[in-house]
């Protein structure tokens, strides 16, 4: 196990020759609510010789332009982000590496700190993906499933703490009149009309299935009937927890839990439309667009504002962690021919989001756009390691679990009930499990 302070002689080396320079003195404390961190080192990270470093560092890069266009990219805080910051302006420096040179810069900058969430050993990941579908700018008997703008009613219900979008976690409310109510409508009442003339639509595509699998995803290429392509983004949300609709299923033991996959999901609800409706409305989230723009194939854009890039853009918690931290990460993902599974083991660049993306070691990684993409992505729900990259300007405190609460003193406690009062809580503790 690598020592926390430790700079290997060639890491020193390549820090002198790519500009930078550990900072010994007065750092700044690495806290991430409810997350266990471990150093390790770069020799521990399976595969790390072997992966593309180059094609991370561009993503890097990516990230690194909204960093460095403004000095403090949408106030944030986190000694994370001014840590960030000036490692890009190394990396810009640098200009474009080789995977090799890629690969000492990264260790020259920053040290590697296994992450799980408090009480566990690995992380979580699933995929996600553009999807490309056919639709309409107005409604017909073939497209009949809006995709919605955020209506004006929606509103925050306190200040967003990073203020460059809508939060993708955060209590809403319903403006009406001079009044504000709290929540929102939730997808069945939105499914059942509640937006209806409002003149909300964006456009309408064929199926319900899709407009949910776009809400998930987060973005979509909507193919006119002109041939247009129309790009849509996520704007906001209605305030709803989001459920999977999958869990349904696997408890009512219709599709096993380790089959199930989004071509698994689709293929049984085009088979039910019926009983697909009721599922999908166990998912009382609801999912907002806005138009990016028009035709093009480059990749939509992420929750940092930057471009996505297939096989190394990560969606994380961005409550938790800063975009533009590159993430190792150690996997067996069914990737390979028939399924089968492969090893991915890559090193990745936290630059999106997303509302069901909750945890400090829960990832979902990008494949790309289109149908392939899509059958790739929607396989994924797997354990994984996950390896940070801190830049060594920070100090890597882990943090740690709170100190156990004292046990009560049952015994004290029931000493100071009088009897009368303890006939009436049983009571009431047998009416409420009464069948």
């Amino acid at each position: 196990m690598a020592a926390i302070g430790y700079l290997p002689p060639v890491a020193m080396a390549c820090a002198l020759l790519l500009g930078s320079a550990p900072r010994p003195l007065a750092q700044p404390a690495l806290t991430i609510p409810d997350a266990a961190l471990e150093p390790v080192g770069f020799s521990d990270l399976k595969s790390w010789p072997l992966d593309d470093r180059a094609a991370a560092f561009r993503a890097f890069l990516s990230s690194c332009r909204p960093a460095l266009r403004n000095p403090k990219p949408n106030n944030d805080p986190r000694p994370m982000a001014a840590a960030l910051r000036a490692v890009c302006a190394r990396a810009k420096a640098a200009g474009m590496l080789n995977s090799e040179r890629a690969g000492a810069f990264f260790e020259a900058n920053f040290r590697p700190m296994q992450i799980a969430k408090l009480g566990e050993t690995s992380g979580f990941l699933t995929g996600y993906y553009e999807p490309i579908v056919d639709g309409s700018r107005l409604p017909t008997p073939i497209f009949h499933t809006p995709l919605y703008r955020r209506p004006d009613d929606l509103v925050l219900l306190s200040a967003a703490r990073l203020a460059d979008a809508f939060p993708n976690k955060a209590a809403v409310g319903r403006k009406v009149d001079d009044r504000v109510l709290p929540g929102y409508f939730d997808r069945g009442e939105i499914e059942d009309g509640a937006l209806d003339g409002r003149h909300l639509e964006i456009c309408w595509i064929k199926d319900p299935i899709d407009a949910l699998i776009i809400q998930i995803q987060g973005s979509a290429r909507i193919r006119l009937e002109d041939g247009v392509i129309l790009r849509v983004n996520y704007d906001a949300h209605n305030g709803w927890p989001y459920t999977p609709v999958g869990r349904p299923l696997i408890e009512r033991n219709i599709i096993p839990k380790d089959e199930m996959s989004m071509d698994r999901l689709r293929a049984w609800m085009q088979l039910n439309p019926d009983a697909a409706r009721e599922v999908r409305r166990t998912n009382r989230s609801f999912v907002f667009f806005r138009i990016t723009g028009l035709g093009g194939e480059e990749e939509p854009i992420g929750g940092q504002g930057v471009p996505l890039t297939p096989g190394r853009s990560l969606a994380v918690d961005k409550a938790l962690h800063v975009y533009g931290t590159p993430f190792f990460v150690e996997a067996e993902l069914p990737l390979g021919r028939n399924r089968a599974n492969v090893a991915f083991h890559r090193l990745m660049i936290a630059q999106d989001t997303g509302s069901a993306i909750v945890g400090a070691a829960r990832a979902d990684l990008y494949f790309g756009a289109g149908e392939e993409a899509g059958h790739a992505a929607g396989g994924i729900r797997h354990s994984a390691r996950m390896v940070m990259l801190i830049p060594r300007e920070i100090d890597p405190a882990a943090a740690r679990a709170p100190p156990p609460r004292p046990r009560p003193d049952f015994e004290a406690a029931l000493k100071k009930v009088t009897p009368e009062a303890r006939k009436v809580r049983t009571r009431r503790a047998t009416h409420r499990w009464a069948p």
